[in-house]
């Protein structure tokens, strides 16, 4: 019996070793394959070039200049001064370099557990480091890599529009796993918008190496792959923009009106944008963010301002659709009393009987502020939200506000109050809360010179393919397209007409342009001030910001040019000047052919 269970013992342990040998040889076979194959074969993965940004005549706007990095082999022992020589050695070629942080950059990254090479310069200029590139590349401590560095070969212009790279973080790793191979994101600009097509895919290629982590064999490789964009920019013309703008702050749109396509558009003051690439110092970022013209604002879609005069063509169009007539006139004396409190209108001696094209023309406050009580802010306010007010344009821009259009729903949601007559008055002439983006003016002056709802946008192809932006005909309804003609003769008037508030500007101009001037307030005039103080005589935080926007030509429309100068004074003679030279330069340029504009569409 006994003999019978040391057998029984016996054979059990045979059965369970040899059933044990089986799995290891033969049912774990794959796994123990695979991870004999990941101790052989290496998988690297490749970063992307970033694309590079054209202008529309293919001129590079961002590109990437071609350089060095250099890493050090992982543990390098710092007592007996290995890990000092080495450094030592890069500082010696290249005495810009700071010893003691790349010291602490190697620290930071080395760990026993690291086994790749650690990169301690990430960039050095091809030129600067080609003397000394053999001589570096044979030292058995230390690697040297290829790699590319965003630049801006125009320093600041267009800045606002093209953006810049940075750094990325662990948040920007952990949303976009590239960005951990790249190093680099796009963080404004068209650079962040388009972010994902100029990163490009990543490249891989898989290496049989030995014990010692040595390669041996490459058994594939797939290359990493760019993608660069066209946008619709003419930095030849953003050249000029920013020129004639010279000191002043404000912003500029000159717009396709037919599919919205933008040939320049500027943010002023503009910035460098190749300082943030790397990492801009405290006192460069100090000088930014305290400059009082704020250069570090895209003005473009998150600069707000009251638009002022430039709002009173959908005003007027809201007045149209509640009933009123185009020949419905009320009688200007210079002021309207609601509530014990006047309300003025810029013209101290009033302009007398005006109706819809005279108020536009002569930018009459008066008009507009009994239409406005006549018809009522819950009449008026959906209008203006439905032509672009209170909403975004959706241009190709990162982070774009979309202002504010008062209206009883907002306040009471802002601010748990009630809405008051005086609060519909100032609304009607932009006045008040009501606050604006330079791109919502840009665009819906397109929408009133065409009829169409086009996309304000930047973007012109990917990779040479053309991108389509067509205009959408669900703006106006039937009633307001048969209205348009007659706000857009009342904007001619702005420009061309004797009274017109442009036109002494535009007397000189080879082509007919429809315009509307606007005076937006920054600070309020006291009820006892008998007359307003002249601009000019204003501290200058004190002084109205100064709008126009016009589209042109008049009978044939192809392009809009909206602009906004931050305190600036008067629409017409701040902006009215500059906007001429724009499009004496759009005609020079060819955007503006002069014996087809005479041809209506």
């Amino acid at each position: 019996m006994r003999l019978r269970i040391v057998f029984t013992i016996i054979a059990l342990f045979w059965i369970i070793l040899l059933s044990r040998i089986y799995h290891l040889s033969v049912n774990s076979n794959e796994y123990y394959e695979s991870i004999a194959e990941q101790n052989a074969v290496k998988t690297i993965y490749l970063p992307p070039v970033r694309g590079i940004i054209f202008d529309a005549k293919d001129r590079p706007m961002a590109i990437n200049r071609l350089g060095f990095s250099i890493l050090l082999k992982p543990h390098l022992n710092r007592k007996n001064g290995t890990l000092d020589s080495e450094i030592d050695e890069i500082v010696r070629y290249f005495p810009d370099l700071n010893a003691t942080k790349l010291k602490k950059e190697y620290i930071k990254n080395d760990s026993p557990y690291n086994q790749e090479f650690i990169s301690v310069v990430e960039f050095i200029d091809y030129d600067s480091f080609l003397p000394h590139f053999a001589t570096l590349s044979l030292r058995e401590n230390l690697k040297v890599n290829p790699t590319s560095k965003r630049h801006y070969p125009y320093d600041n212009l267009a800045s606002h529009v093209i953006g810049y790279v940075g750094r990325a973080n662990q948040k920007d790793m952990d949303n976009d796993p590239l960005t951990k191979l790249t190093n680099y994101i796009g963080r404004s600009g068209v650079e962040r918008y388009y972010n994902s097509v100029l990163q490009g895919s990543e490249g891989s290629k898989r290496i049989k190496v030995n014990a010692l982590n040595e390669e041996i064999e490459q058994i594939n490789f797939n290359a990493p792959k760019s993608k660069d964009i066209k946008l619709s920019i003419d930095l030849e013309l953003q050249k000029f923009v920013m020129d004639i703008f010279d000191k002043d702050a404000g912003s500029v749109v000159v717009m396709n009106v037919h599919d919205g396509a933008i040939l320049a558009a500027g943010s002023f003051p503009e910035y460098n944008l190749n300082p943030f690439v790397s990492g801009i110092s405290k006192d460069e970022w100090d000088k930014l963010i305290k400059d009082l013209d704020h250069p570090f604002t895209n003005k473009l879609v998150n600069g707000l301002y009251p638009p002022g005069s430039v709002v009173k063509m959908g005003m007027a169009l809201a007045f149209l659709d509640n009933g009123m007539s185009k020949n419905d006139s009320f009688f200007c004396s210079s002021s309207y009393e609601l509530g014990g409190r006047k309300f003025r209108c810029w013209n101290s001696y009033g302009h007398g009987n005006v109706n819809m094209n005279t108020a536009i023309r002569e930018s009459c406050d008066d008009y507009f502020y009994k239409a406005s009580q006549k018809i009522g802010i819950d009449a008026i306010a959906p209008i203006l939200e439905r032509i672009g007010f209170g909403v975004k344009t959706g241009v190709d821009l990162p982070n774009e506000f979309i202002g504010t259009l008062p209206s009883r729903e907002w306040k009471m949601r802002k601010y748990g109050k009630a809405w008051f007559q005086g609060e519909t008055l100032i609304t009607s002439i932009g006045q008040g809360n009501f606050l604006v983006t330079p791109m919502q003016i840009a665009r819906h002056t397109a929408m009133l010179a065409t009829g169409l709802n086009v996309t304000p946008h930047f973007l012109k192809s990917i990779d040479s393919k053309d991108v389509k932006f067509e205009p959408k005909d669900d703006i106006f309804t039937d009633f307001e397209k048969a209205q348009l003609p007659a706000i857009r003769h009342a904007m001619y008037e702005v420009a061309n007409h004797p009274r017109g508030t442009a036109s002494r500007h535009f007397a000189s101009s080879t082509i007919k342009v429809a315009a509307k001037t606007g005076t937006a307030q920054v600070v309020g005039i006291s009820q006892a001030d008998k007359k307003r103080i002249k601009e000019e005589d204003m501290a200058y935080l004190q002084r109205s910001h100064a709008w126009m926007t016009t589209y042109a030509p008049y009978d044939n429309p192809q392009y809009v040019v909206s602009m906004v100068i931050e305190h600036g004074g008067h629409g017409g003679s701040a902006a009215g000047p500059k906007i001429v030279e724009i499009y004496k330069k759009l005609i020079e340029m060819g955007y503006i052919n002069l014996e087809q504009s005479a041809q209506k569409p």
